[in-house]
């Protein structure tokens, strides 16, 4: 089963928005392979445009002249991933990260390349070329271009017909091309939210990635995804975006707590509601180096636990050779990442108002034996509660350990706790 538990790894886009390179991209893997590899962390995510020369920063330049092979495919652009010269691709680059014991990944785009319908290039296995499968309209004989199906917020693709004769070869095309990669994980974008728009081309797309003879998880994005459509993720994705993009910001976390509720039900083998990128440790580095996350430390372990009770992809977004000792401990903490692959049935038990504070108390049955319970304290003030035991249908009582501090603690008819503003007590009780 691809992605029977839930990915853990990293992506350039909070620190490197399109303009990552492969130096960055190795460097950081070599940090996970030294400290993170033995917690389980393993994916290493190219994200957008590594097929754009000149991409800079996070903002795109409209209608670029992006990289692309004989059969309308996208390649790396050798300036930046220098590897790829002589028609290796990613070959080099995801063969030096399996060395290191970790897996590859890389972001795409749905559709074919605009460059490619407007020469009406070739698709590999087909007769078929790029503008009989794009979804545009073309008058000729002055080739007057009339989009109907492409995104709104990049230039790079038109969208592709899943209905007509060489759309299936193309997506066959590129997913045979990225299995001789070597790669192992596909993050699709401008699909995800798109429904029911798109949906036919989502199901090409991941009917042609299953089938190229290589396992990848296929993620889609962006969020937010459609709750009423969660079965058709759960058929057809192994990660659907439930936000669009989640930064460091209080009112995003904040935010983050309904969408949990209502996507954590979703969670199991194979299929993972995916609450968007951790933007720990250093963000935003290809506008600031000295850039950090705006996130308090009871935010960040807010952001942690959540994540991991509800079963989220865990994926870092900050430039982890950077990472100071808090970050290091914040995604090597043991009891908490034993969470994030134990948890089972997660859940909200409540969300009310106490002494003024907002609070929310999750709990979680764990694989290994106990329970897992998580008080977060979402209001302006720090707090000190008592939450009854019956509120859990627990009659007897709790002996287990804070999973942040490792304080071993014993609870008789309440849990009584303090907790920060932002922050958060997590325990396993047995």
């Amino acid at each position: 089963m691809v992605a029977k538990t839930s990915p853990m790894g990293w992506n350039s886009w909070d620190c490197y928005g399109a303009s990552v390179t492969e130096d960055i991209v190795r460097k950081n893997a070599e940090y996970m392979a030294k400290n993170l590899k033995q917690y389980g962390w393993e994916y290493i995510v190219v994200d957008i445009q590594w097929y754009e020369p000149t991409a800079d920063k996070n903002d795109y330049n409209n209608f670029a002249d992006i990289c692309i092979d004989e059969y309308s495919r996208v390649i790396p652009a050798e300036n930046r991933f220098p590897s790829s010269k002589g028609g290796k691709g990613f070959k080099p680059l995801a063969e030096y990260v399996h060395s290191l014991g970790l897996k590859f990944g890389i972001h795409i785009m749905r559709g074919i390349p605009r460059i490619a319908v407007h020469a009406n290039g070739k698709i590999k296995g087909t007769d078929k070329r790029a503008r009989d499968i794009a979804s545009v309209y073309v008058k000729r004989p002055n080739e007057e271009f009339s989009i109907t199906n492409a995104c709104f917020w990049n230039t790079d693709m038109y969208g592709v017909d899943a209905s007509r004769e060489g759309a299936k070869e193309y997506y066959d095309s590129i997913f045979e091309l990225y299995a001789s990669w070597g790669v192992d994980f596909i993050k699709c974008d401008d699909i995800a939210r798109e429904l029911p728009h798109h949906e036919e081309e989502l199901k090409l797309i991941s009917n042609c990635l299953r089938t190229c003879g290589r396992d990848m998880v296929f993620s889609v994005s962006p969020g937010p995804s459609r709750l009423e459509r969660s079965e058709f993720y759960k058929q057809y994705a192994n990660m659907w975006r439930i936000t669009d993009d989640f930064w460091d910001e209080w009112h995003f976390l904040y935010e983050m707590f309904e969408r949990a509720e209502k996507w954590s039900i979703h969670s199991g083998a194979g299929h993972w509601p995916d609450a968007d990128m951790l933007p720990i440790g250093a963000i935003r580095q290809c506008y600031n180096p000295d850039d950090w996350t705006k996130f308090t430390n009871d935010e960040l372990y807010t952001n942690l636990t959540l994540w991991s009770i509800m079963r989220s992809p865990l994926i870092i977004g900050g430039e982890m050779t950077k990472f100071d000792k808090f970050t290091l401990d914040l995604v090597t903490n043991e009891g908490i990442l034993e969470m994030h692959k134990n948890a089972r049935h997660s859940h909200q038990v409540w969300r009310k108002e106490i002494d003024g504070v907002e609070h929310c108390l999750w709990a979680a049955p764990s694989a290994g034996g106990g329970i897992y319970v998580a008080i977060f304290n979402l209001g302006e003030a720090n707090s000190k509660i008592s939450v009854p035991l019956m509120d859990l249908e627990i009659e007897d009582s709790l002996i287990g350990t804070e999973l942040w501090t490792n304080e071993r603690v014993k609870f008789e008819n309440t849990i009584d706790v303090n907790i920060n503003k932002h922050g958060v007590k997590v325990f396993l009780f047995r």
